[in-house]
């Protein structure tokens, strides 16, 4: 038998920059896909085949925001281990490629989870694209959850480590009120994806921080000064730019549908990108978790403190997708494109990931017709989902 047979799955509807189309195959060897073809075509005779039963094949998901999940924090140990247990968590939901999110922490803490990404790419953990660093360069007037007491100025250790070599896309929320465009073009051209969040900055600033590099902002609306008429603030100025993308939590307790469905309407398309926020309770029976000391507890979904401070989400790819469809209305294609060829596109990965054609990885998320996940494959491998 080959080191590499020509797998076909067929008896699916892919989904892919269309509606479902059905009669199709989709050839894979080894970790690639190797092309799109008619279910009739000669080459399925010599392949191996996987029956998909008549389910929906939608490329596999990738969230540039993910905290935690079975019941695991990144924070809590920033090692390879957590990175695996993690990643295995969301691969439940079609998840196939994450960053995981350190939030604001130590200095120490911050180069212990970038070698931990580093180490767990480099032993190929699946999954695993890249590090989100979200703070701690944050605004204390729109500090969420996080520990303001650990806010500072990023300063030359922090550019260092930020800005060596590594194996993964390096995603860091800033707030641009907080940070100068001279230390935001210096990331930017390093090559850190530099997002703008949990900040109080004006329209001005903003437009500043843009024109010095930011790339987008995470999770847009919360955390950040409002759009109003005199005042466009932070969302104002994120709507106004066509070049940048903006991180959605679809779970309707973050942000209202009529917000969500008027910023996907004013963002150039493409720029919308659907984002977890997920915590621990994300694959895992315990709903009960602690942050920066606080005991946080998911409730109907909702991830709040004892104080009623929103910390993260319960939310998971399956469900942002399926949100995206069934609460704002969006077609099943556009809502899989936000879950998938956006964000990889954002980190840098479109000509890989993301998409179901030749050349492209063979990261898939099989769904029955609730958008229920039923197989997750990464690197042509399959995931049976329970």
């Amino acid at each position: 038998m080959p080191v590499n047979p020509l797998l076909a799955l067929v008896n699916g509807r892919v989904v892919d920059d269309h509606l479902p189309r059905e009669g199709l195959a989709v050839l894979v060897r080894g970790k690639r896909i190797v092309a799109l073809v008619a279910d009739n075509d000669p080459r399925l005779a010599d392949a191996q085949r996987h029956d998909l039963q008549g389910r929906l094949l939608l490329p596999g998901f990738i969230d540039v925001q993910v905290n935690g999940g079975g019941g695991l924090l990144f924070n809590d140990a920033p090692t390879v281990e957590t990175l695996r247990g993690i990643a295995q968590a969301h691969r439940k939901f079609g998840t196939t490629g994450m960053l995981p999110t350190l939030i604001t922490d130590t200095a120490e803490k911050m180069r212990e989870a970038l070698d931990a990404v580093d180490d767990a790419i480099e032993q190929r953990i699946p999954g695993i694209l890249g590090i989100h660093v979200e703070g701690p360069f944050l605004a204390n007037a729109r500090k969420g959850i996080h520990n303001a007491d650990l806010f500072r100025y990023p300063d030359e250790s922090d550019i260092e480590a930020l800005t060596a070599p590594h194996r993964g896309a390096v995603m860091l929320t800033l707030a641009p009120d907080q940070v100068s465009p001279i230390t935001i073009a210096r990331l930017s051209e390093a090559g850190v994806i530099v997002v703008a969040g949990h900040t109080a900055a004006d329209y001005a600033t903003t437009r500043a921080a843009l024109d010095a590099g930011v790339r987008g902002f995470t999770h847009l609306y919360n955390a950040m000064t409002p759009l109003s008429s005199r005042d466009p603030g932070v969302v104002g100025a994120a709507l106004d730019d066509p070049h940048s993308w903006c991180g959605l939590i679809v779970d309707g307790h973050h942000v209202h549908p009529a917000a969500l469905r008027v910023a996907i309407a004013a963002k150039t398309r493409g720029k919308c990108v659907l984002v977890t926020d997920a915590m621990p309770p994300v694959g895992s029976d315990n709903p009960t978790y602690t942050l920066n000391g606080q005991t946080i507890v998911m409730r109907d979904g909702i991830c709040q403190s004892e104080a009623g401070v929103l910390a993260g989400s319960g939310l998971d790819m399956a469900g942002a997708v399926r949100n995206a469809v069934q609460m704002l209305g969006l077609p099943l294609a556009e809502a899989s494109r936000m879950a998938s060829s956006y964000p990889a596109a954002w980190i840098g990965l479109d000509r890989t990931h993301g998409r179901i054609a030749a050349g492209y990885r063979a990261d898939f998320a099989v769904m029955d017709d609730t958008l229920t996940v039923r197989e997750t494959w990464v690197d042509g491998i399959a995931y049976a989902v329970n």
